[in-house]
C-alpha cells in the first residue's frame, strides 16, 4: 500500500498527498470547476459540500419545504446554503445564541435558540426535515417531535456513544431517521455545477 503523504510510490518516489503539483488520474474520476467559483471556496465543497447536498437532494427537499438544520458548524453552514437554493424555507437550530447572525447571513429565514423550551415548544410539528449536522452527544428525541407527519430526520454527525430513540414519537406521526455519509462522483459534480448556478461557496 502506499500512503497519500510522505509514503513511496512503485517508482520509489516521495508522495506528497495534497501538497503535490500535479497529478495523473483516471478522467473518470475528476471532476470540472466552472471558472465561475474561486477555487478556495470550492475545495471544501468536496467533504462539507456534498456530504450535505446529497441527503438534501435524496430526500427531495423543494420549494415550500420546511427545513431546519442542526448545528452550525462546516456542514451545518453548507446545508442551510442548499436548503435556501433548492427553495426551502429555513430554520437554523442552534444551542450558541452567538451563532444567530451567522445563520441569518447564510441565508436561513429564521433561528431558534435550542437551550430555549418554550421556543422548542413552539416548534413542534413544524418541519418536514431536519439536517442534523452535529457530533457532539444530543439527545435525538426533543428533535424528532419538531416533525410534521411523515417528516424526516437527517443525520450526518456522529456523535461519540450510541442515541436512544423512543418508538412513540415515530410510530404517531410516521416520523423517519435515515442517516447519509457522502455522495458519488456523478453527484459531486452535479453539486458542482449547482454551486455554480446558485453561486454557492464554503466560506
Amino acid at each position: 500500500m502506499v500512503g497519500t503523504y510522505n509514503s513511496l510510490d512503485k517508482e520509489g518516489q516521495i508522495t506528497y498527498g495534497g501538497y503535490s503539483t500535479q497529478i495523473v488520474v483516471d478522467e473518470k474520476f475528476t471532476l470540472k470547476v466552472s471558472d465561475k467559483l474561486p477555487l478556495a471556496g470550492v475545495a471544501p465543497l468536496l467533504c462539507a459540500g456534498i456530504t450535505t447536498y446529497s441527503p438534501l437532494r435524496y430526500v427531495g427537499v423543494k420549494k415550500g419545504d420546511k427545513v431546519a438544520v442542526l448545528g452550525l458548524g462546516g456542514l451545518g453552514h453548507m446545508a442551510v446554503k442548499f436548503a435556501v437554493a433548492f427553495g426551502a424555507e429555513v430554520t437554523m437550530l442552534s444551542s450558541s445564541p452567538g451563532k444567530k447572525e451567522d445563520a441569518l447571513k447564510l441565508g436561513a429565514h429564521h433561528f431558534a435558540l435550542t437551550s430555549d423550551e418554550a421556543t422548542m415548544n413552539s416548534l413542534a410539528s413544524s418541519f418536514d426535515y431536519i439536517l442534523n449536522t452535529v457530533s457532539a452527544q444530543h439527545d435525538y428525541n426533543t428533535y424528532l417531535n419538531l416533525l410534521r407527519v411523515n417528516g424526516t430526520m437527517i443525520i450526518v454527525g456522529v456523535p461519540p456513544a450510541p442515541t436512544p430513540v423512543h418508538a412513540f414519537p415515530l410510530i404517531m406521526k410516521r416520523r423517519s431517521i435515515i442517516g447519509s455519509l457522502i455522495g458519488g462522483i456523478a453527484e459531486t459534480q452535479e453539486m458542482l455545477d449547482f454551486c455554480a448556478e446558485h453561486n454557492i461557496v464554503s466560506e
